[in-house]
């Protein structure tokens, strides 16, 4: 693994040098779009849908649609007036216990493997949670951006877990009420003896991603069947590109006409 962070977990007087690396990695089966005559890739246009112009990289800008429909336009200079923090600072606002805080928070795990140095008041802080049931309410900047994470001990380990924030979570706007719902209690005791049934521990072993063992299956069985498309390798197009055949074509007209004007004078 690759550290994507450096910086150091701040708590009172306490300092422990660290580094962070991403917990989880996508295993996603990902297709891509292709010509189903000659599985030539499909490539998409930045095309403008007020001219229908074709827009180069260089011309896009960011925009912020407000809720009437109207559009504002962010340049980089805004965009830099942002706030924004470059801290390598992972600061403790609080322990809290951990069934204080809803998974439903949860956003993206990373591990903390401290400096050689620093391995005493890494097991220090490790200690201190585990032995109180608690995990750390903390702050770091990642992307130049600040976020709210936790810190907790998994295994040996110190995961940072960052969190969304308290308003990117969605209230349910269904009707849950059971009023004139009736349950039997023999409908209740069997549901208690199939919790009971099912009941045991979490494995995370035990499952397996069925969909993406299938899709590479069926490939390798197609690749083995010789059903494989191999596409003519095409040019490479941009919009910069073409913006620029049309300007030369328009050059060597303008040339070519300029010529033949000399010419006949």
């Amino acid at each position: 693994m690759r550290a994507i962070w450096k910086g150091a977990v701040s708590f009172g007087l306490v300092t422990v040098p660290v580094k962070l690396y991403s917990a989880t990695e996508s295993h996603d089966v990902s297709f891509r779009q292709v010509h189903a005559k000659d599985g030539g890739r499909i490539k998409y246009q930045r095309v403008c849908a007020l001219d229908g112009e074709e827009v180069a990289y260089a011309d896009i800008a960011k925009g912020y649609e407000t809720e009437d429909g109207e559009m504002v336009i962010l340049t980089e200079s805004d965009l830099a007036s942002l706030p924004s923090t470059s801290s390598r600072e992972i600061a403790v606002q609080r322990f809290v216990p951990r069934d204080q805080v809803d998974p439903l928070l949860f956003e993206k795990s990373y591990y903390l493997e401290p400096d050689a140095n620093a391995l005493k008041s890494y097991g220090l802080l490790r200690e201190a949670l585990r032995d109180t049931d608690r995990v750390a309410v903390v702050t770091i900047a990642l992307r130049q951006r600040t976020s709210i994470a936790l810190l907790r001990v998994v295994d040996d380990v110190i995961v940072l877990q960052t969190l969304i924030w308290p308003d990117e979570v969605r209230n349910p706007d269904f009707n849950l009420s059971l009023e004139g719902v009736e349950v039997k209690e023999a409908e209740a005791k069997m549901a208690h003896v199939l919790v009971e049934t099912l009941s045991g521990d979490f494995e995370p072993g035990e499952f397996e991603d069925d969909y993406a063992a299938a899709v590479r299956e069926l490939v390798e069985t197609k690749i083995e069947g010789g059903e494989i498309t191999r596409p003519e390798v095409a040019a490479e197009s941009s919009g910069e590109v073409v913006d620029l055949l049309a300007a030369l074509q328009k050059s060597v007209a303008a040339a070519k006409a300029q010529r033949g004007e000399a010419a006949a004078g």
